[in-house]
């Protein structure tokens, strides 16, 4: 970095609006790419930009606390936007009624197996009693997921991280998997992705259909709601039985 730009970026990292003005440019400049890559799930725009962040505040030594005190203006936004969902649902509501008891029956199987599938792997794989109650909540939207795995006696910071590698991985294979499977129908697919991809699912199956994505958000609100009642007596008993 050159002195002036060097200088500059001083300037900029004292000011609250650095975090959320990086935030902003790393966000449009990776859904330029992946408007570019035909809309590819290979380049989701969350990850391009995730990693955009950490290597500028990396190469900058910008702490993320200081990071955070701009970017907690996009992170206010996201209860706003989960909240929003309710109005795609709400049109849904015939849909919904119809399908009421599959729709159940799948988020129990779904909520059971997706905290003992990453609960066994894991364990198969050596790691620590920490990183397995850590694991449990991975596919919860992140604050609740947190909240969970410190309830638990996890790593809320590790949570955290397999939260967001959760729903980016799911976002990118749901729709090579679910062709393969042959499922088409947009409630199915959608609740599926918001199942196993919250957020960062969601958003995605917004992106091919508003009726898709109004099963995301439903998905993920109530495995969010699930997970926060199943987790803390199943995780540590499959770790228990484990052991």
């Amino acid at each position: 970095m050159t002195p002036r730009l060097s200088a500059i970026w001083v300037y900029l990292e004292t000011t609250p609006l650095l975090g959320l003005t990086a935030t902003l440019l790393a966000y449009v400049f990776a859904y330029r790419i992946y408007e570019r890559a035909h809309f590819n799930p290979l380049a989701n725009p969350v990850a391009i930009a995730v990693a955009a962040l950490v290597t500028l505040l990396a190469l900058t030594g910008t702490p993320y606390k200081t990071y955070f005190e701009g970017a907690q203006f996009v992170h206010f936004l996201l209860g706003p936007a989960t909240v929003a969902l309710a109005i795609p649902l709400y049109d849904q509501r015939a849909k919904l009624a119809k399908l009421a008891l599959p729709l159940l029956l799948g988020l129990s199987a779904g909520v059971a197996t997706a905290i003992a599938s990453a609960v066994g792997i894991a364990w198969a794989l050596g790691a620590s009693r920490e990183t397995l109650l850590s694991l449990a909540p991975k596919s919860v939207t992140m604050p609740i997921a947190m909240g969970i795995a410190e309830k638990i006696g996890g790593l809320p910071s590790l949570t955290a991280v397999l939260v967001m590698f959760t729903g980016i991985t799911g976002a990118i294979i749901a729709r090579p998997l679910l062709n393969a499977l042959r499922i088409q129908a947009h409630p199915t697919r959608g609740f599926a992705v918001g199942l196993a991809a919250h957020g960062i699912g969601t958003a995605r199956a917004f992106q091919v259909s508003e009726e898709m994505g109004a099963f995301a958000g439903l998905a993920m609100g109530m495995t969010g709601l699930a997970t926060a009642v199943i987790a803390p007596w199943l995780a540590p008993w499959l770790i228990s039985l484990l052991r």
